[in-house]
């Protein structure tokens, strides 16, 4: 039986990462007694009694906790954005190369971001392929459903006294400082952060990334980009998927109750849209976390998983 920790499992990705486990025999979920919550010997004895521990934390919080685990047999895995470029821990990402095996020995692993997890998944292959080249500048746009704001956003939009512009898609990040860009840039092998548009939506969960190219930033077809996608995820949770079903329309919530990720190639030579959608509940969040414990476990990734 293997003994999970969940510290912050009020939140929207604790509280999804709870409700998932609980139904698994083979986990034993550990819980420290509610007037318990905050104090830290109390949480720092249910850290290191855990198998794995996952950090379900705002950054700072996230860091404090992860000081606090000194049994060498735990696994931590944080789904904050606090280790994410750290060299100390290891990118829960398992379909990028050699990760797999990387995060099946990491004691300290950082689960990716949502909008981060999009981006990474269509540039990543292409740097290690040569067609995106390390100093390219790109730009990239995300819808996202409202869930993935966390709980206050969450009640604002499931208010029914909402405002009227929540009734309409919109952005933000609008500084160009949004917290997943030095992951984005990072994993990617790009000198530069893209230029970042993400967008919530009036809608639960479902997210889909896009990044446009032109020849400026690549020498390659869209058939040659296919090719690579079809190699790189040949396994685990994302997959290339052949062009839409859709009337000519992309939803950004077709893989909402998922958890693995569908990357795709639209347009032609001179205008390419490059596009993965996934839940940003699933593989965006608690999937990836799960998918990232069965791996460090050395089970069956998929185990619990919704593919």
């Amino acid at each position: 039986m293997t003994r999970v920790f969940i510290d912050g499992k009020s939140g929207t990705t604790g509280l999804r990462l709870a409700e998932r486990l609980s139904g698994r025999k083979d986990i034993e979920i550990l819980t420290v007694a509610e007037e318990k919550r905050r104090d830290p010997a109390a949480r720092a004895e249910m850290l290191n009694s855990a198998d794995i521990a996952f950090l379900c934390l705002p950054d700072d919080a996230a860091r404090e906790a992860a000081a606090l685990v000194t049994n060498p047999h735990t696994v931590v895995i944080d789904t904050s954005t606090a280790h994410r470029v750290s060299s100390a821990w290891c990118y829960g990402m398992a379909e990028l190369p050699g990760q797999r095996e990387q995060i099946r020995k990491a004691k300290r692993i950082a689960n990716p971001g949502c909008h981060a997890s999009g981006f990474i998944a269509l540039a990543a292959p292409l740097t290690a392929a040569g067609f995106l080249r390390p100093e390219v500048r790109l730009s990239c746009f995300s819808l996202t459903g409202f869930s993935g704001g966390g709980k206050k956003m969450i009640a604002e939009y499931e208010d029914s006294q909402r405002p009227a512009l929540y009734e309409a898609p919109r952005q933000y990040g609008l500084g160009q400082t949004h917290k997943h860009l030095p992951e984005m840039a990072a994993l990617s092998g790009l000198r530069h952060t893209p230029v970042f548009c993400p967008i919530v939506a009036p809608y639960y969960a479902g997210m889909e990334v896009t990044i446009p190219l032109t020849p400026d930033e690549t020498s390659a077809t869209p058939e040659k980009i296919r090719a690579v996608y079809r190699e790189a995820y040949a396994q685990g949770m994302i997959r290339y998927a052949e062009g839409t079903d859709e009337g000519g329309f992309l939803s950004a919530g077709a893989m909402t109750g998922r958890d693995s990720m569908e990357v795709s190639v639209f347009g032609n030579e001179e205008r390419m849209l490059l596009v993965a959608r996934f839940d940003n509940l699933g593989k965006g969040a608690s999937g990836a976390a799960i998918q990232n414990m069965n791996i460090a476990l050395g089970i069956d990734e998929a185990e619990g998983l919704v593919p």
